[in-house]
């Protein structure tokens, strides 16, 4: 069964390190995502970015944020505005999920989006209430016992918090 493992790193040097390890560990810029409140200034989040534009756009002003060379490689990097949630910058996989939850479902959000890639809702305004206070969420796609494993040590290894697991949702 696929499954993805979950944590937060409560900076951005921290996220940076553990992005690189999975890296190095093997894991694709498909199987990483990462999801950070924007804290670039709001003047342009009225409205979704979603050409490669903004992505460059966006991968460059994170890069001041201290995860931009980490996040750089990863698919899918864009600025969001939810609301509720305020400008977040997302990437990877993760990032599709909250387009699609900021459309305006009952559960929309960030909540909306984490639970709709299979994370128990508990988790996710957990992990919600923690990326408004600053945090950075991590999560990486595995395919087996042992990808999950070594996720799992990446994230011990750097002191990540909230490290979990959640049975990924299926699309059909």
């Amino acid at each position: 069964m696929n499954t993805s493992v979950y944590c937060m790193a409560r900076t951005p040097e921290q996220a940076e390190v553990i992005l690189l390890e999975l890296k190095q560990a093997g894991f694709t810029n498909n199987d990483i995502s990462a999801l950070l409140p924007d804290k670039r200034g709001n003047k342009d989040f009225g409205h979704e970015h979603n050409t490669k534009a903004p992505e460059g756009a966006t991968a460059g002003g994170i890069a001041g944020m201290g995860v931009g060379a980490a996040l750089g490689w990863l698919a899918g990097i864009g600025a969001l505005a939810i609301p509720g949630a305020g400008p977040l910058i997302a990437a990877g996989p993760i990032m599709a999920a909250l387009s699609a939850a900021a459309v305006g479902t009952a559960t929309g959000g960030v909540v909306g989006g984490l639970v709709g890639l299979g994370m128990p809702e508990f988790e996710a305004k957990r992990f919600d209430a923690k990326i408004r206070e600053g945090n950075i969420l991590i999560s990486v796609h595995t395919e087996s016992g042992k990808q999950k494993d070594v996720a799992k040590d990446v994230f011990k290894r750097n002191n990540a918090d909230d490290i979990s697991t959640a049975g990924e949702a299926r699309v059909h």
